[in-house]
């Protein structure tokens, strides 16, 4: 495995990798997760490229850039067990050199749900995206469906701009327990990771309420609400029931709705959600 910090080193590269390539973008922090997303490119693919770069483009104020649970050494020797040819560990300064001012905005996609929570997030996500993809000039690049907006905005951008990348969703990862991975459940002690399941659990009761016959979004959303404000720990940052490439918010729930939500639990936001 080459790891490599520069653009100029990581372009010379892939120009010389066996194609077709993948590509796995990643904040670091490594888990299961991105283990599935990982060995999914190594099938599809001759070559597989990682990003690991904690972008802070898509950390608003008082967000966790800071202390974000990443380990480089251990992300590479996690990736290297997995057969990655190429692993691009860039500094912010060689993603965003002195003068960088563009941006990339996917327009109303980017501003509801997580963006209207996290204004600006999608942006930072979209355009840190985007020069992942000219860099590296995958293929395919793979995402975890747990993140289903970001997986629509990184849809979008590609077909609007041209990048002419495959973009494949990999099925959420979860515990036992359901508990979706993800690297911020590294914050969460032990009584606050049993509460976490609080969020996997109020998608099954979507789910089970849609087979019985409910559809009226309006009382679907409420038992969500209630069955979340009845762990102590927990607060809910929103809960959403949406059409699955618009989200835009529906009146009834029908096949292939997107019920997502953002919860926190004590001071760890976590986010998940489910296709009906």
């Amino acid at each position: 495995m080459r790891v490599v910090e520069t653009v100029v080193e990581a372009r010379a590269l892939c120009e010389k990798m066996a194609r077709p390539i993948g590509l796995v973008p990643t904040l670091g922090g490594l888990h299961k997760g991105h283990l599935a997303l990982l060995r999914r490119s190594r099938s599809d693919n001759a070559g597989v490229a990682v990003s690991l770069f904690l972008n802070p483009t898509q950390f608003g104020e008082g967000e966790d850039l800071g202390s974000y649970p990443t380990d480089r050494d251990a992300d590479l020797a996690m990736i290297e067990k997995e057969g990655v040819d190429l692993a691009f560990v860039p500094s912010a300064g060689e993603v965003y050199p002195s003068g960088f001012s563009t941006a990339v905005d996917v327009g109303r996609l980017g501003m509801v749900l997580e963006g209207g929570a996290r204004p600006g997030h999608f942006k930072g996500v979209a355009t840190v995206v985007c020069k992942l993809l000219s860099i590296i000039r995958p293929d395919r690049a793979y995402f975890g469906q747990k993140d289903a907006q970001q997986m629509l905005v990184v849809r979008r951008l590609n077909t609007d701009l041209n990048l002419g990348t495959e973009i494949v969703a990999v099925p959420t990862v979860r515990e036992v327990d359901g508990l979706a991975l993800s690297s911020r459940n590294a914050y969460l002690d032990g009584q606050e990771r049993q509460a976490a399941t609080v969020l996997y659990r109020s998608l099954c009761l979507v789910q089970r309420l849609w087979h019985e016959g409910l559809t009226d979004v309006v009382d679907v959303k409420r038992q969500m609400r209630y069955l979340i404000h009845n762990e102590p720990l927990a607060s809910i940052d929103y809960v959403s029931i949406s059409h699955p490439e618009t989200l835009e918010e529906l009146d009834i729930v029908a096949t292939g709705a997107l019920v997502s939500l953002a919860v926190r639990i004590g001071k760890t936001r976590l986010i998940d959600n489910m296709e009906l």
